[in-house]
């Protein structure tokens, strides 16, 4: 029997990254428009951080969320329509509420992999208005297999629908992935997804390990874009699936179609993996520090690569971009100190 695989496709979400945030109208409405006409189950939309998530801190998005949600509602008929929220950043009372107004369809809710507890409340608050929640545990290879497990049973317990596991510094081989597939689907009663990136060029096989270990749910961006190396690439993805006899209910031609509108409309930026992307995934460090870690390093005159295994050393998470710049003063302390 044909195994069908759930895609879900955070380009206009994670893609927001490799671009500060600064993903146009004219941008939003095009890809909308071209991964509706190849099919794509779940178009996920917003700042690559989430809903609410436009800050001084994290980069302010050209967009505010109100406008994301109209323009992607407004051109998505058959694709339904997702947004990642981070507890924290998005409110129930306001964020959750506007966006279940504005017709969103799928909610990921989303925290770092031993932090499932904080999203008890907005998984609650997204069943009981009658919309589809998923939970999802970013950085995953900071926690063992029987850790996820554990925080993943919280999820479910609190309505989730699904759990999705993100390789979010792109630090996973395949039988990393397959051994914490394994344990999430044998533990679970809900779907398993995996959300890749591309940091030491493992995204496509990582999702094709995490299928063959139960997965029903993968994520995958157009041309991988997305933070740091990029994502999986999505039309890679669905050819190799296709090749493999996994249904996705995708079109091949119309989603090669949708890659040369991103390559046309996300221009400059392409996903590939650069030598700090090598260094993101070694060192387990989330990809879309990136940037700001060449900025400090630059300020400081440090090496960026020591910044990253620095940041390592810390367990940084997404959210703590402070940390960056904490750890290149420190650097640059040392090496006054060694030439004194």
């Amino acid at each position: 029997m044909t195994k069908k695989i759930l895609i879900s496709d955070p380009t206009l979400r994670d893609g927001n990254h490799a671009v500060r945030h600064q993903l146009s109208r004219e941008s939003f409405v095009a890809y909308c428009k071209a991964a509706e006409a190849a099919g794509v189950p779940i178009v996920e939309v917003g700042h690559g951080n989430g809903l609410g998530a436009s800050s001084m801190l994290v980069g302010e998005c050209l967009l505010s969320d109100d406008d994301i949600l109209m323009l992607s509602r407004t051109n998505l008929v058959k694709s339904r329509l997702g947004i990642h929220v981070i507890p924290g950043f998005a409110t129930i009372k306001t964020d959750l509420a506007k966006a279940v107004d504005a017709g969103v369809d799928v909610f990921r809710i989303a925290s770092h992999c031993t932090e499932a507890d904080i999203t008890d409340r907005h998984i609650g608050y997204i069943r009981n208005v009658g919309k589809e929640a998923f939970g999802v545990l970013m950085m995953s290879h900071m926690a063992t297999p029987a850790i996820l497990l554990e925080e993943a049973k919280k999820m479910e317990s609190y309505g989730a629908e699904a759990v999705i596991i993100m390789d979010s510094a792109g630090a996973y081989f395949p039988e990393n992935v397959t051994e914490r597939i394994s344990t999430l689907v044998d533990g679970l009663s809900i779907p398993v997804g995996f959300h890749g990136h591309n940091n030491l060029g493992m995204a496509v096989i990582n999702s094709v390990a995490a299928v063959n270990a139960g997965a029903t749910i993968i994520d995958g961006t157009i041309r991988g874009f997305g933070a740091g190396a990029g994502n999986t690439q999505l039309e890679v993805l669905v050819a190799v699936f296709d090749r493999l006899g996994f249904e996705t209910g995708i079109d091949l031609y119309k989603i090669l179609d949708a890659a040369d509108v991103a390559e046309k409309e996300f221009n400059p930026v392409a996903a590939s993996i650069s030598p700090m992307s090598i260094v993101s995934g070694l060192s387990g460090v989330f990809s879309g520090f990136a940037k700001p870690v060449a900025q400090a390093a630059k300020e400081y005159k440090v090496d960026g690569r020591d910044i990253f295994f620095g940041l390592g050393k810390r367990n940084a998470v997404a959210g703590q971009e402070s940390l960056i710049f904490e750890v290149a003063r420190e650097l640059a302390a040392q090496n006054t100190s060694l030439r004194t």
